[in-house]
């Protein structure tokens, strides 16, 4: 965690996941129109192994802002 949400996403995707979702992890229901200037804060699923048509979410608040 801690990495920007542009990079998390590229990175789920070079490992052959493409069911991607971001969530707003404040709460505050925004959308993420400019992926670099967010942070993740959390995923789901957590570490470990699983297939790679399985939805990934990522949780993510402005760059700035805590988790």
């Amino acid at each position: 965690m801690g990495e920007n949400l542009q990079f998390a996403q590229d990175s789920a995707q070079a490992a052959g996941f493409y069911l991607l979702d971001d969530q707003d992890a404040s709460g505050l229901g925004r959308l993420q129109v400019m992926d670099r200037n967010w942070t993740v804060c959390s995923r789901e699923p957590g570490p470990g192994t699983y297939p790679v048509d399985m939805k990934v979410t990522l949780h993510a608040v402005k760059a700035g802002e805590s988790c």
